[in-house]
């Protein structure tokens, strides 16, 4: 007489399902990011209208403070100083496409340590005229 033995796969398909509860549980609270509010755009964007600060990042990492040149190493204790007396407290970053991110993300971090307390992200591809 010969035994026919088959494999019982419900204790595997218990732990299978309880894994993959796991796993949809957790993994919603492991993201990790920063909200981002889209702005809308208008017809114009070469004027600034006025009060607003809109910092430039261009290509050589060169910035600007509505078209006022800046030095990195000077950045934070200019935006403090603007920002001290102003009740809005937003600031809006162009930054060339073509720079690394991490470069964009330090010059947020300096925007939020000094007092900014909304960021809108302007990504552009600045054009020959406009990166002189």
């Amino acid at each position: 007489m010969k035994q026919h033995s088959e494999p019982n796969i419900v204790p595997l398909c218990d732990v299978l399902l309880v894994l993959l509860i796991i796993f949809m549980v957790i993994t919603p609270m492991v993201q990790k990011g920063i909200d981002v509010k889209l702005p809308e755009t208008t017809a114009d964007t070469s004027s600034t209208p006025k009060g607003l600060i809109v910092l430039t990042v261009k290509k050589n990492m060169d910035i600007m403070i509505n078209q006022e040149p800046i030095e990195m190493n000077m950045l934070q204790n200019r935006l403090t100083n603007l920002y001290a007396a102003r009740q809005d407290k937003t600031i809006f970053i162009r930054a060339d496409a073509k720079i690394p991110y991490s470069s964009v993300i330090d010059v947020i971090d300096i925007a939020q340590g000094s007092g900014v307390e909304k960021i809108a992200l302007i990504p552009e591809h600045f054009t020959a005229k406009s990166s002189s």
